[in-house]
């Protein structure tokens, strides 16, 4: 039974930085691609950040250049750098698998995590 847990949000003022991180189990954590994803009140839900298996990274335009992916180094962890972070972050933040190497659909979602900036 695959289970994400994401962790590390929280509330922030605007030029601010926060991790999360997303813990996996039940999970063949290397093969597949993960992904963050986004959604605040109103708004579309917006894949921001992924990691395919082999490492390779790709951001969504609103966050290139603050936000940074990665996956630890032991465990089945993922995490999400996001600095210089303005109000318009704000939102739930969910981490998510795909069914393969790279992106291709979301397959699995966490509960989310919330990250409020002001």
């Amino acid at each position: 039974h695959v289970q994400l847990v994401e962790s590390g949000g929280g509330s922030v003022q605007a030029g601010g930085s926060l991790r999360l991180s997303c813990a996996a189990s039940g999970y063949t954590y290397n093969r597949n691609c993960m992904a963050w994803f986004r959604q605040a009140p109103g708004k579309e839900r917006e894949r921001v950040a992924r990691i395919d298996s082999d490492g390779s990274t790709r951001y969504s335009e609103s966050v290139k250049g603050r936000f940074t992916i990665s996956k630890g180094d032991s465990k089945n962890t993922m995490f999400l750098q996001m600095n210089s972070l303005g109000p318009e972050d704000s939102a739930m933040y969910y981490c998510v698998t795909s069914i393969a190497a790279r992106w291709a659909g979301p397959n699995r979602w966490g509960r989310g995590t919330q990250v409020t900036v002001s």
